[in-house]
């Protein structure tokens, strides 16, 4: 049975796992993104990587740099450029708001994750802070106790 736009709602096409742990998230938010066909194609086979990207203003709208969407196999000669620049959709307000927080505070705004809503893809990015190496060390041992006692409270049971 084919599937419809409704079951692939809230599918993660691709994640930025490695962020969580180089970055404090302060705020996340939902945009759209700008794509070709053969980019939407490629992306609900989930042929795209969010390693390397990163958000930055151009002027005075936001794009998406450095992620890498794999060519689609069946579009040929209309196929897209695997790297570059896509224009984020946000409401004025929130690009505004983002534009001043990373050009007053110093804050970066980084890609987390790629999903399907409502038949749309959609960017979850983050207004983020960089972690120092003390505050990795200190993510890694406070998830290792955590770990710890989960595993106590299993045998315990």
């Amino acid at each position: 049975m084919p599937r419809t736009t409704k079951d692939r709602d809230g599918q993660v096409f691709a994640a930025n796992r490695r962020a969580l742990h180089e970055y404090q998230v302060i705020e996340r938010i939902e945009a759209g993104i700008e794509l070709y066909g053969s980019e939407v194609k490629s992306i609900r086979d989930s042929k795209m990587s969010l390693t390397e990207a990163y958000c930055q203003f151009r002027g005075d709208e936001l794009f998406l740099y450095q992620a890498h969407v794999a060519e689609y196999v069946l579009a040929h000669a209309r196929n897209h450029v695997t790297i570059r620049p896509r224009k984020l959709l946000l409401h004025r307000r929130e690009l505004d708001r983002l534009s001043e927080a990373v050009r007053m505070e110093g804050l970066t705004i980084i890609p987390l994750k790629v999903y399907a809503k409502g038949g749309l893809i959609k960017v979850e990015i983050a207004l983020c802070r960089g972690k120092k190496v003390h505050d990795k060390r200190a993510s890694i041992k406070e998830r290792d106790q955590k770990r710890e006692i989960d595993r106590a409270i299993r045998e315990h049971r």
